[in-house]
């Protein structure tokens, strides 16, 4: 039997590449949604090309281009965050592949884990905002959570077959995206350009600016402390420029076991969609010839204070992740605007947390309510 897969937010990075996973195993995997938020074009290439079950567009002002372009084909064409929530709850789907970028994550995820599907997670915000919450839905459902994040697949990867034995520490590790040797100076006047220009990984651009700012590494940090039931002081960030080590795991012996692999979305997207089995894959080898040096160094949290509002936001817990990621997300929207600077970003983003009212014990109600009252403040700070 193929596995059905809904993959939500198909027209991204994540989602094109995972369609391309799909198309190397045709004998593995099928596709039974797929959902956008407004590139109407080219999920309807992908519709044409996949033939789902269901499509639909978040953006309901597209829905007539959508609904007109896909007329004659057999596709059940809806609209809306409403219609994503209850798509992913469709009795044949045995993977969701949430791929959507931001808090829009968090719903549909939490509808997914309560129809005890497998969620293949490429959406961070969502254990970002609610992780503790996500987690004990995922047990009370019993529910597998299967990380796509290169890092995250690492540990994972890195913990097969050490289930019983306890981990000291995880290292994370980090390109240190475009800007890690600028110096703090010139940060003040970088480009969306530039910001854009990720050295090694090709990404989306919210995920490529949270790269160049390291919010992004904030980001997987908290995602591991949910994922492997973690302290944050039990994990590490390291720099590595090379992108070549995703990640490594320290046990109590002091013995440390890493992932190594080419920078290429496609193996962590192929194993969480087939694991436990690998999948034969046509990527180039890692070869050690083209790596002369392998180089860690320690992240400058002065530089890039995103990274240290990540770990006190998961030390202060309850929803001041939630907070921290609503305003990061409104000053990346601005910054990808060119209505914010680099460094006012963090500024935005510390402000926020300071001002935002703090719940220790959120409720998902809470969330909603948080992400609202954060994205309101952060908005007027600028």
């Amino acid at each position: 039997m193929k596995k059905q897969v809904a993959i939500l937010g198909s027209t991204g990075s994540i989602g094109t590449q995972a369609l391309e996973v799909i198309s190397e195993h045709p004998d593995r995997f099928e596709v039974y949604a797929l959902t956008a938020n407004n590139r109407v074009d080219l999920l309807v290439e992908q519709v044409h090309k996949y033939m789902p079950e269901v499509v639909v567009i978040a953006n309901e002002r597209k829905y007539p281009e959508l609904k007109e372009a896909l007329e004659d084909l057999p596709v059940k064409v809806w609209a809306g965050s409403e219609a994503i929530a209850q798509v992913v709850q469709a009795g044949p789907i045995d993977v969701v592949l949430t791929a959507m970028v931001g808090y829009a994550g968090l719903r549909p995820t939490i509808q997914a884990i309560r129809a005890g599907k497998a969620i293949a997670l490429a959406n961070k915000e969502t254990l970002v905002v609610a992780g503790e919450l996500i987690t004990q839905l995922a047990n009370e459902y019993r529910v597998p959570i299967l990380p796509v994040d290169s890092e995250h697949s690492a540990i994972f990867q890195c913990l097969a077959g050490e289930w019983n034995n306890p981990v000291e520490k995880i290292l994370l590790t980090a390109s240190g995206g475009p800007f890690r040797t600028k110096p703090a100076e010139e940060l003040a006047t970088v480009t969306k350009t530039q910001a854009l220009k990720h050295p090694n990984w090709n990404m989306g651009a919210k995920v490529t600016i949270d790269s160049a700012s390291m919010m992004n590494k904030g980001f997987e940090m908290i995602e591991a402390k949910w994922l492997f039931g973690l302290r944050p002081e039990q994990i590490q960030v390291v720099v590595h420029p090379q992108s070549v080590v995703h990640s490594m795991v320290q046990f109590e012996d002091g013995s440390v076991k890493a992932q190594l692999g080419i920078p290429s979305m496609k193996l962590p997207i192929a194993y969480a969609l087939s694991y436990p089995e690998r999948l034969k894959s046509t990527l180039p080898r890692l070869d050690f010839g083209q790596y002369a040096q392998l180089s860690f160094e320690e992240p400058d949290m002065k530089r890039f204070r995103n990274l240290a509002f990540a770990y006190e936001a998961i030390r202060q817990g309850g929803n001041m992740p939630c907070i921290m990621n609503a305003a990061n997300e409104v000053v990346v929207a601005a910054f990808l605007e060119e209505r914010i600077g680099f460094l006012q970003m963090s500024d935005v983003i510390e402000k926020t947390m300071e001002k935002a009212a703090f719940i220790r014990k959120p409720s998902y109600e809470d969330y909603v309510a948080t992400d609202a009252e954060a994205r309101e403040i952060a908005a007027r700070l600028f």
